[in-house]
């Protein structure tokens, strides 16, 4: 996809319109996201089709309230002018986004917006983008991270893809497919036939790439695929299973468990030169590794102490410290793109917990529960997780869920069927 960007306004210094993001329950702000404006039908259908997208990604943050267009007394700002503040504060605007679409003669698109604050008069930020016609959708994902971030302090997480397990058919004969889409489930395509199973995907850094565990070969192994080509690759040829795989920091390696003589233990591999490192040696279940965004420790999961439980090692595997001391059993840790928490599913009293800690184990909080909850994946701004839940009785199956860190906001995500084992990709480049 071809994307150009280049800033057409300049930001001021100050800004007296934020949204604190850290709170446990915030009153979303009130934002009137008028319909971008065209001169052709083209245009006009494109911008409208935007300005919905806009509005359905701020809404789904739990951060903004989109006021009703019904409301609006100003429609269709005029691009090159100012709006008429007073029409947006009498319905309590606190922002307001304008935009137009652009036909160029090439035939690509130019978006332009704007970001207002209502209650200062004040122009925030601008910019505008040039496109192929096919690729609006995921202008309105950058535009709407470009409002996010100014409003909240924070990156923005919406021009971003979820890889995830498909699951179709009866309950005791799932077909799972990978699959893929944009965060808003929108744009998904299958990755896989079906015809083998196929569980845990995990993006590469990069995003061009995931690795995820397969039967394909009739034992539970590791591969590698490549979203753009297609192309599928094994990661190694190992006596035993290999399974919980996930990608270093940098994607030069990929960290999984090796399942030998009745016990697992953790190792990487060098993809570059093929280069395979023990680093766990125990009697114990030592599996679901996950890296800190630095690179240099791993957080695992482990039943060396009785019941499964997380510990934090370094990326050499020294050191091995435990970190989770609640009641319960602790597992799928991964850790924030940010460094500063630990996500993990918790079972405890029958129940599925979603919950995060620091990583030295302290502040832990339980986010969401229920009957099957299991998997979180991290947005890259490190604000939003994503899981899935499980419903009981014949006729139940797994849904994909997010909820932010604060326990708050929390919104099952469309997919055409049942869908599990979520993982979120890295800001789109």
């Amino acid at each position: 996809m071809c994307l150009a960007a280049a800033p057409s306004f300049v930001q001021p210094a100050h800004a007296v319109l934020e949204v604190d993001v850290t709170r446990g329950v915030v009153q979303p702000m009130p934002i009137a996201i008028d319909e971008f404006t065209g001169t052709q039908p083209d245009e006009i259908q494109v911008g409208r089709d935007i300005s919905q997208v806009i509005t359905n990604n701020l809404r789904n943050s739990g951060l903004f309230a989109p006021i009703d267009p019904a409301a609006f007394i100003e429609r269709n700002i005029n691009f090159e002018g100012q709006p008429l503040f007073a029409n947006w504060k009498v319905i309590n605007a606190q922002a307001l986004v304008n935009g137009r679409v652009t036909r160029q003669p090439d035939g690509r698109l130019q978006v332009e917006f704007r970001l207002w604050d209502v209650s200062a008069g004040q122009h925030m930020t601008g910019s505008k983008y040039f496109t192929q016609p096919n690729n609006w959708r995921r202008v309105a994902h950058i535009i709407s991270d470009a409002i996010y971030e100014r409003l909240t302090g924070e990156s923005g997480y919406f021009d971003t893809r979820v890889v995830f397990v498909e699951e179709s058919g009866p309950k005791d004969q799932r077909v799972k497919r990978l699959a893929i889409m944009d965060q808003d489930g929108a744009n998904l395509r299958y990755l896989s036939s079906g015809r083998d199973l196929v569980l845990t995907p995990r993006f590469s850094p990069s995003s061009q790439e995931i690795t995820y565990m397969s039967y394909a070969s009739g034992q539970p192994q590791v591969y590698l695929f490549n979203i753009e080509t297609g192309q599928t690759e094994l990661v190694g040829s190992f006596q035993g299973m290999t399974f919980a795989p996930r990608f270093s920091p940098d994607g030069q390696r990929v960290i999984m468990s090796l399942n030998q003589d009745g016990n697992s233990n953790i190792f990487t591999m060098d993809l570059r030169t093929g280069r395979t490192t023990r680093l766990t040696n125990t009697p114990a279940i030592d599996t679901s590794p996950s890296y800190s965004p630095d690179g240099a420790r791993v957080v695992f999961s482990s039943d060396r102490a009785g019941s499964e439980q997380l510990y934090v090692m370094g990326a050499d595997g020294s050191n091995p410290q435990r970190v989770s001391f609640g009641d319960g059993r602790y597992s799928t840790p991964v850790w924030s793109p940010r460094g500063d928490m630990i996500a993990f599913t918790k079972q405890a009293g029958g129940r599925f917990s979603i919950g995060v800690m620091r990583p030295d184990g302290s502040g832990e909080r339980i986010l969401t529960e229920g009957y099957h909850n299991e998997g979180p994946t991290w947005a890259p701004n490190g604000r939003v997780l994503m899981f899935f839940r499980e419903s009981g009785g014949a006729g139940g199956g797994a849904q994909l869920w997010s909820v932010d860190i604060t326990g708050y906001n929390e919104r099952r995500i469309q997919t055409p069927s049942w869908g599990s084992d979520p993982a979120w990709s890295p800001l789109i480049k």
